[in-house]
């Protein structure tokens, strides 16, 4: 393999003509010495497809075995099919009783394929796979375009194969999303950063502000290694790199600015209840549940206790290399580290300019803080949300690999790049070792081509040439053996309800970080699975109500919904704690007869403000009781 190194405006020549090791001329012009050479080895472009086939294989094969995944999702989903206006809002129900706690994006697009596909759980789940495939086709472009197809193929690989990537891929929460368009925003930065193009950062302006549309404030957390990197390392004056990401900044705030603008304008009784806020407003979701909430622990709302992430593991910087963390993501983290270091010191004297650094900055960065801030926020957090790590990691992974084996003949280079294969293999046998009944083999195995490859490595100036690709091999085995077996495993396996977990039905029975939690909040996560019977008694004259029936929390009315195909008014929003409707609201709408029925149960906490409806409509209306379900007509009193 080789490093494509591009001039720079500072630079006379190679970038990295002051490094230990091998490194190519770069005459020519910018644009085709960063695109790398004109014609590659025959082997890349079927390699390139391998591994989008691969993956595309891996996250959309069995896919519709996990059913609606989390129903919560798939209910809107369902809604968004029947109105218009509950897609544009990202309503729970068709009738746009309340939305969900997320801006819809993500939904738009489960949308759009349920609508041509219709609604099933293939439809639904189908376009999270095929954003995976497209996340690791962006960052394959993204590294390779610096660096190598070799390094760009390994940075792919990583990402597929990454346990929690397998898991939020084939899963319908908005993470999916997320991980693409961040990976979208990284890769149009460094294309500005190479020749001070302002359409580019329009580009990722645009793409944070759709991210910012998908998942709120988690989007912000790139934006310092996005900016940094543009200000510090493009080739032109500082005032215009000032004037262009001002004018990125702009687009960002447009793009995911102007839903935002229509929901606040539009009057409450125009619209659905925002879900998740305490005073029906999408400003109060974002900035209080959904983001400064998430770092204090001081959600309004949550079901936790201020202060302490009841479902999220401990915080601190060990939080995720932990049991309910550690199999989705860890396993290349040390590699990770140990790599960006390593390649920021090789580059340190390079020009300020050099795109190699600027690679090694930006996406460098976005793991940094991306993992600062997972590992110490005091609010919910949840395993999967790691999949946003993912990108940056796989990237630095190639990257640093690659950068690393080509200076392998210089021992100050050649002994980092063992010591990264060891620390990774012995960090497998201990994240393995957490299974110890699970695939036995493998840990000892990988430790045993982890040595065997730092061996070579350490050896690599009197290593015959015909050697080499088997050192290689062994070394990548080492780094990849136990992320690709867990991937496997998450792949094989369905997964329901709020908190999936990646790895082997073994690793994850305790991976959502409820262990000892209480049955009501378990239930509070779950989908409710109602049999043919209620289902079939709900439906009967449908068409005279708004809703068929009134359930307490989102999961639980959401499998009511998707059984029936017909909106089931949410009381309380997802955490049950959403204030509306209020008692009186609700009786008003019962009076109106708007409400065929209530589905009793999932009441949850004695200060649920549901709590009190419950307690209204058990004691003034009948109820039967059909599979186990006691369902109130609240068209006849008592």
């Amino acid at each position: 393999m080789t490093t494509t190194v591009p001039h720079t405006e500072e630079g006379k020549g190679g970038q990295d003509a002051h490094l230990p090791g091998p490194h190519p001329d770069a005459p020519g012009r910018l644009g085709r010495i960063v695109r790398g050479p004109a014609e590659d080895p025959r082997w890349v472009r079927p390699a390139l497809w391998a591994l989008l086939t691969a993956t595309a294989a891996l996250y959309l094969v069995g896919l519709s075995a996990s059913g609606w995944a989390n129903q919560f999702y798939s209910a809107s989903v369902q809604a968004g099919t029947e109105n218009w206006k509950a897609f544009f809002y990202g309503s729970s129900d068709s009738a746009n009783f309340i939305t969900v706690d997320k801006p819809p994006a993500s939904l738009w697009a489960m949308g759009v394929s349920a609508r041509i596909f219709g609604v099933n759980s293939w439809s639904v789940l189908a376009p999270q796979a095929l954003e995976g495939v497209a996340t690791v086709a962006v960052l394959y472009a993204a590294v390779r375009r610096r660096f190598s197809a070799g390094a760009g193929l390994i940075a792919g690989a990583v990402l597929a194969l990454t346990p929690v990537a397998a898991l939020a891929f084939r899963f319908n929460n908005p993470d999916a999303l997320l991980a693409l368009l961040l990976t979208v925003a990284g890769w149009a930065v460094l294309r500005a950063q190479e020749d001070a193009r302002s359409r580019w950062l329009v580009l990722a302006g645009a793409s944070l502000g759709f991210a910012f549309l998908t998942k709120s404030l988690q989007t912000f957390l790139v934006l310092p290694a996005l900016g940094l990197t543009y200000l510090a390392f493009a080739p032109t004056g500082i005032w215009r790199r000032i004037r262009q990401l001002g004018l990125g900044l702009v687009t960002m705030v447009v793009c995911g600015g102007w839903w935002v603008a229509l929901v606040q304008l539009t009057p409450a009784g125009d619209r659905p209840y925002i879900g998740g806020s305490q005073h029906n407003s999408f400003l109060e979701l974002t900035f209080g549940y959904n983001g400064f909430g998430r770092l204090n622990g001081t959600e309004p709302g949550s079901v936790g206790e201020p202060g302490l992430d009841s479902w999220g593991g401990e915080m601190g910087l060990g939080r995720l290399f932990a049991p309910e963390f550690g199999g989705g993501i860890a396993w290349l983290l040390p590699a990770a580290f140990l790599l960006l270091a390593a390649g920021l010191w090789l580059t340190a004297r390079a020009p300020r300019t050099d795109p190699v650094r600027a690679a090694f900055a930006l996406w460098g960065l976005s793991l940094l803080t991306t993992f600062v801030t997972f590992s110490e926020m005091k609010g919910i957090f949840h395993p999967y949300y790691d999949v946003a790590l993912a990108p940056y990691l796989a990237a630095v992974v190639g990257m640093g690999t690659v950068f690393l084996w080509e200076r392998r003949s210089d021992p100050r280079v050649a002994a980092p790049l063992a010591l990264v294969v060891l620390v990774s293999a012995g960090w497998s046998y201990v994240l393995l070792n957490r299974t110890p009944d699970w695939q036995p083999w493998l840990r000892y195995a990988t430790v045993v081509g982890g040595v065997l490859a730092a061996a070579g490595l350490l050896a690599a100036v009197r290593v015959p040439a015909r050697v080499l690709p088997t050192v290689a091999a062994l070394g990548l085995a080492a780094l990849m053996a136990g992320p690709a077996a867990y991937t496997l495993a998450t792949a094989s396996q369905s997964h329901e309800g709020s908190l999936p977990g990646a790895g082997p039905a073994a690793a994850t029975t305790t991976s959502g970080g409820l262990a000892g939690a209480s049955s009501s909040l378990i239930t509070l996560l779950n989908g409710s699975d109602p049999g043919p019977r209620i289902t079939s008694v709900l439906k009967k004259d449908a068409a005279e109500y708004t809703w068929i029936a009134a359930a307490i929390g989102s999961q639980n009315s959401a499998g009511y919904q998707l059984a029936a195909r017909l909106p089931v008014m949410t009381l309380g929003g997802f955490n049950r704690s959403d204030p509306t409707p209020t008692l009186q609201q609700f009786e008003q709408y019962v009076s109106a007869g708007k409400i065929h029925y209530y589905i009793g149960g999932n009441t949850g906490e004695a200060n649920d403000p549901s709590k009190q409806i419950d307690a209204w409509v058990t004691a003034h209306f009948p109820s039967t009781r059909i599979d186990g379900v006691a369902l109130y007509d609240l068209t006849t009193t008592s």
